[in-house]
């Protein structure tokens, strides 16, 4: 399983580096490689945030958090259209009303998710439950439902030992899951991505669920964000014609050209990056380090790309 697992990670970077190559409308300013990388500081370990974190409980209710927030941590393109708490932007709004779920009345089970529809889940995210959103998350649950009770004995904590340990095996195991499919297309050549997958692994290792070897070959956990401050820091640069659109507030379809490019181009610039480190840093690191940078007001001044898409 892990010679099956490394070259899915291989896929990754092998892909994103072709649509780097071939890229028209977004590209990688490699003479600021080096001074960029420089300057990036040392990682801080993120302890578990008991707000918008499951931090207590049994391992299999952890377990079957971390699975349930990741299977549906994606919308951002919805993030504008969404009713955000004070003071917390839109992942972690629904982070936190998943945590107080949890904390309340328990994980659901697999059985439960099965059934699971979007009237529900609007309410345990506090929003309305004819937002498109809440049917794509409801979607993924029961998906997610459907793949422990039917794969792993209705186990969350199993489906995660299933991977004996392996943060790659993991990846692999989930990517598989509708809930957590991710794979575009780019001139007729698939696009793996694998972002909420990818970070499933990592949380489960962060949180204490499983400890997991191999986190230092995850890639960069490709979406909007990352590509955007990539861009405005000058190591991603685009053409006039999709920067106007951006800065217009356009969607971007998911899948497109330009879409597929800004995704492919960061997990290929965040590659470089961590090889200008001497891999002193991780690309998982690094995509922390600059996912934490753009909620600096510097970031946020500037509009983003946004699409609509269950990816990101």
């Amino acid at each position: 399983m892990a010679e099956t697992v490394e070259t899915t990670f291989e896929r990754v970077r092998e892909a994103c580096a072709w649509v780097a190559e071939r890229a028209r409308s977004v590209w990688i300013d490699e003479g600021a490689i080096e001074a960029y990388a420089a300057q990036l500081p040392a990682p801080v370990a993120a302890e578990p945030d008991p707000e918008t974190e499951l931090t207590e409980g049994d391992r299999e209710s952890r377990a079957a958090f971390v699975i349930c927030l990741d299977a549906i941590n994606f919308g951002s393109g919805w993030w504008p259209t969404i009713r955000k708490r004070p003071g917390r932007s839109g992942y972690f709004t629904v982070a936190a009303g998943l945590t107080e779920r949890f904390r309340r009345h328990g994980p659901w089970s697999a059985a439960e998710l099965t059934g699971l529809d979007a009237a529900e889940i609007a309410a345990t995210l506090g929003q309305d439950p004819d937002h498109p959103l809440m049917a794509d998350y409801a979607a993924a649950l029961r998906d997610v439902g459907e793949r422990v009770g039917g794969e792993h004995g209705g186990s969350f904590a199993a489906a995660i030992d299933a991977a004996d340990g392996s943060a790659l095996a993991l990846v692999d195991l989930l990517a598989g899951w509708s809930a957590f499919a991710d794979v575009s297309t780019y001139e007729d050549r698939e696009v793996p991505f694998y972002k909420r997958a990818q970070i499933a692994a990592a949380d489960v290792d962060r949180m204490g669920v499983a400890p997991l070897h191999g986190l230092e070959r995850l890639t960069a956990f490709a979406d909007n964000l990352v590509p955007h401050v990539l861009r405005v820091d000058g190591v991603l640069r685009l053409d006039s014609g999709l920067e106007a659109r951006i800065e217009a507030g356009e969607l971007l379809e998911h899948g497109s050209p330009e879409e597929v490019e800004l995704r492919a181009c960061a997990v290929h610039a965040i590659e470089l990056l961590a090889a200008a480190t001497s891999h002193r840093l991780s690309p998982a690191q690094i995509d922390a380090i600059l996912w934490n940078r753009g909620r600096a007001g510097r970031y946020k001044s500037v509009p983003r790309p946004r699409s609509r898409n269950t990816a990101y």
